[in-house]
């Protein structure tokens, strides 16, 4: 199963908040906003930190999709 953000960048968009303002008011690097952009591993501490400036839960912002291999089964 892949992660895919999408849902968290359709929020940042609906609460006007650009992903400086996200990295700044969670408190985590650059590399966190690229990660998330390529739907690429990011830490429990980071989403939760995620969770909280958005005051949302983690299947607001995050869903798990199949991947390639689990489709060709």
């Amino acid at each position: 199963m892949a992660v895919s953000y999408k849902k968290l960048f359709h929020m940042m968009i609906e609460k006007e908040m650009t992903n400086a303002e996200l990295q700044q008011k969670a408190g985590f690097s650059a590399n966190i906003i690229t990660r998330l952009k390529r739907n690429g591993y990011i830490s429990l501490e980071s989403i939760e930190n995620i969770c909280r400036v958005m005051d949302c839960g983690v299947d607001d912002i995050l869903e798990f999709v199949p991947d390639e291999n689990d489709r060709k089964g």
